[in-house]
Order: C-alpha cells, then sequence, then structure tokens
C-alpha cells in the first residue's frame, strides 16, 4: 500500500540539509507501515525501536552523548548502524519525551545518520513537555487516512486518477467514468481511510468486515483516554468524541453536548482530541483576503472527524443500496468527505487548517462551508449532497467581500461558467456577476490544478 508521503520521504532521504524527521498523526492512520515500507525499499537496513512497548529503553534516550547511545542500541538489538545505509526508527515516541529533546543531538552530532520518528499521541506530548523542545533541529510532517485518491491508487485505479489529473476546464467529461467515480465514492464513505479498512475491503470487498475494524479502531481510541487525566475527563474525551463524530458541520454549542458539564470542561476536551488528530476543528474566520488566521474567532468552530467511515460506523449508518447516498446524513457525509479531501491538499510539512464563514448579524443564516485559499487567493466552497441545492451563502459572502469566484461540490459532473444573480442583504438587493467553478465530489484532490486552469482561462 504505497502512500502518497513516501514520495516526501524520498525526498528527506537525499536531502544534504535533512534534519530528523517526527511524524505526526493519530493513531491507525499508518504512520508505522509507512515507514517501514519505506525504509524496506530505500535502505540497507532498519533499527525500529518502540518506546512504548520496550519502555526499558528510555533511560538510554536520557542521555546526551549520540556516538554512547548508537553503541550501546547497536549491542542491544546485535545490529549495525551504519550512517547513510540505516533507518533509525523510533515508534510511539510520545511515551519518552527524553527522546524527543534528544533529536536534536543526532542533528548536532550524526547528522549523516537517518532518524525517523513518530508516535500517536504525539500532538498531546509536545504540548506538556517539560523538556527543551528541539526547535530548528528537527523536520515535522504530517499524515492522514488514506485520502480518495491513495484509495483508488490501492484500488487500480491509476487511469481514473490520469483522467481527473489531466482534465481542464471545458473539456468534455464522460458519463460513464462519472458514474464509475461515484461507485468509488459511495464506496470510499463508508470504508473511508483507515489502512486496515481499507486493506480488507480491496482483499474481499466486504463492506460488512469493515465495520468490524472500524468498531476495533474506535474501542481503541477509547483505550487510549485512559491516559489523559481523571476518569471523568475522560468521560469528557468520549462524550466529545462521540458528539463530533455524529455533528460534522455543526457549529458547536457546548450546552447541545452536555447541559449540566461546564463549558470549560468541554473546551478542554475539545482541545485534547484535536492535539490527538482525532478530531479537527474548522475555524469562523471572516476574512476576504489573506490571511485568513487574521481574522479568526478561537470560540466559534465545528467539529470535523478524521475519518469519514468512522463517522458512519460511529452514526450505526450502512451502506443498503451503493447507487443511493445516505438521506438523512448526506449533507454531513458530504463536508466530512471535503473536508479531509482539502486537509491533504497542503504539502505533508504543513499542519492544515481548515476555516468557514458566516454571517454574525443577528437572525442572519448564511454559512459558507469552507474558505480555501490559494495563490493568495481565498475561494468560498460550498458543499451539496445531491447534484441541486441553493447558493444563497456563498453569493452573500462573494458580494461582501468583493470575490468574483466560487466553489461547488456536488454530485453532478464538472460545470463551469459566468453567472449573474441578485443578492438581498438586509433591505437591499444588489447585483452580483461571478464565476462558478463546480466539481464533484471525487474531483476535490485536483481542485489545485482546476483553480489555476480557469484563472488562467478567464
Amino acid at each position: 500500500m504505497e502512500r502518497e508521503i513516501t514520495h516526501t520521504l524520498v525526498d528527506w532521504k537525499s536531502r544534504k540539509t535533512r534534519k530528523p524527521l517526527l511524524i505526526r498523526g493519530a493513531r491507525q492512520v499508518g504512520k508505522t507501515y509507512t515507514i517501514e515500507h519505506f525504509a524496506r525499499k530505500h535502505f540497507s537496513n532498519i533499527l525500529k525501536i518502540n518506546l512504548e512497548s520496550q519502555k526499558e529503553l528510555c533511560s538510554v534516550f536520557s542521555k546526551k552523548k549520540i556516538g554512547s547511545l548508537i553503541t550501546e542500541l547497536s549491542l542491544y538489538f546485535d545490529a549495525e548502524i551504519v550512517p547513510g545505509k540505516t533507518l533509525l526508527f523510533i515508534d510511539e515516541i510520545q511515551s519518552c519525551p527524553e527522546a524527543i529533546a534528544l533529536l536534536r543531538y543526532f542533528y548536532e552530532e550524526m547528522p549523516e545518520l537517518h532518524v525517523i520518528a513518530a508516535g500517536s499521541l504525539l500532538d498531546n506530548t509536545l504540548s506538556e513537555m517539560k523538556y527543551s523542545m528541539p526547535v530548528g533541529r528537527i523536520e515535522f510532517l504530517y499524515m492522514y487516512p488514506l485520502s480518495f485518491k491513495e484509495f483508488l491508487i490501492v484500488s487500480g485505479e491509476q487511469k481514473l486518477i490520469s483522467y481527473l489529473e489531466t482534465y481542464k476546464p471545458g473539456d468534455d467529461f464522460s458519463e460513464l467514468v462519472h458514474r464509475k467515480l461515484l461507485e468509488y465514492l459511495r464506496i470510499y464513505f463508508f470504508v473511508g481511510g483507515m489502512p486496515e479498512a481499507v486493506e480488507l475491503y480491496i482483499s474481499d470487498k466486504k463492506l460488512v468486515e469493515t465495520s468490524r475494524v472500524h468498531n476495533n479502531i474506535i474501542t481503541s481510541l477509547k483505550y487510549d483516554f485512559a491516559k489523559y487525566g481523571t476518569r471523568k475527563q475522560q468521560e469528557f474525551l468520549e462524550l466529545v468524541m462521540l458528539y463530533s463524530a455524529k455533528n460534522v458541520g455543526k457549529k458547536v454549542k457546548y450546552s447541545n453536548i452536555n447541559k449540566d458539564i461546564r463549558s470549560v470542561n468541554l473546551k478542554e476536551a475539545f482541545r485534547k482530541l484535536e492535539l490527538s488528530r482525532i478530531i479537527y476543528l474548522v475555524s469562523f474566520s471572516n476574512a476576504g483576503g489573506v490571511p485568513i488566521s487574521n481574522n479568526l474567532k478561537d470560540d466559534i468552530f465545528k467539529p470535523l472527524f478524521f475519518d469519514i467511515g468512522l463517522v458512519n460506523s460511529i452514526g450505526n449508518i450502512q451502506l443498503v443500496n451503493i447507487r443511493e447516498l445516505i438521506t438523512i446524513n448526506e449533507g454531513a457525509l458530504a463536508e466530512q468527505f471535503v473536508g479531509q479531501e482539502l486537509l491533504t491538499l497542503e504539502k505533508p510539512y504543513i499542519d492544515s487548517r481548515l476555516y468557514y464563514w458566516m454571517r454574525e448579524k443577528k437572525n442572519a443564516n448564511a454559512e459558507v462551508d469552507y474558505l480555501f485559499q490559494q495563490n493568495n487567493k481565498i475561494f468560498p466552497v460550498e458543499v451539496k449532497a445531491g447534484k441541486t441545492g441553493s447558493l444563497k451563502s456563498l453569493h452573500v459572502y462573494l458580494l461582501e467581500k468583493k470575490l468574483k469566484t466560487g466553489i461547488r461540490f456536488n454530485l453532478d459532473m464538472p460545470n463551469f461558467g459566468k453567472l449573474s444573480t441578485k443578492v438581498r442583504i438586509g433591505n437591499s438587493t444588489e447585483n452580483l456577476n461571478y464565476n462558478l467553478i463546480s466539481l464533484p465530489l471525487y474531483m476535490c484532490f485536483v481542485l489545485p490544478k482546476i483553480i489555476d486552469s480557469s484563472q488562467n482561462s478567464e
């Protein structure tokens, strides 16, 4: 199962300015498998250390002399550690904060040795570290579940990917290809991107079996909560996790979660889950230009879960008919899918964030699902589960921010046009002339190319 992030790892290996690499991501998104697969193809040997299961080795990492550390590890594992030929892989490094702090000395004293570390609850450890962080001495990569593109790759559909990646606005689009991609999309909605679930589905094509995998993953996430604080705090984490999966795309009001729990406790649970990368908080921004982050309100946000397959599992939603999307939850699923895809559009070394917009005035219900930034421009993104749907919120945003291009994702084939409409804001009505980029949901991973092509053709 080749992952897209492997290309970045290959580049890292050959780069002269390379630093020890720390890979961050939620539990079971494939960090360990990907690193080991990469090592087998590109190194003579790999020395893997798991600091969660081999806790006795943590004391070794308290030393600051890298030469002595390497000698001890070599003797303990009876393995050669040869700079340039060996990959030293430190897994579950969050179990030993001393090892994180020690990474800087690999860079300073033995930069020719390739070192990769990974951990599932790493961000929580980093936020609470008592040791000095090796700032400027390590690199970060961020990993997610398999994207839809990666799902197509492991399904053996490279030709479909090439078809989408070479498509340009104005080209004819095949109805047959569209139908085939919609079937893959619906399957992905339920299988999701967790590697174990994907691998099982690819091998036997039984969606029932993937449900078992999803439930095991959810159970393991709950067991992880035992590593956080008191039993009450663990209960808050489980409550907020389940709430987030069932309320994707809805503005969070603490009173809707549980009126009897203080908002400060729920807020802390959201923060912990975000650090664990189990959820992503889609932040409200009133930006009409870059940077989006200059206009944030931290207390206004929507939850996004880290995998769409797990969202369906938690909601006990089953795929009854492959040709039909879910009716009750389809809007949330479509928004979850696009959010996941947008996260993976950034380079792996960038910690992606998601933003949305809504009108702040009373009795106003305009809301744009996502704000997407490219080439120092902001594009409002509306997500529709079917082929139709109003674009009133998109129109309001474009008019208020004086922007010219909006993006819609739905289940229809690609469509582009210059449109005119009347927009009513308050007691006034104004004309809006704008460009609409309308794409099927499955084309989210080619959005940057489509934007570039559309902008160049204007």
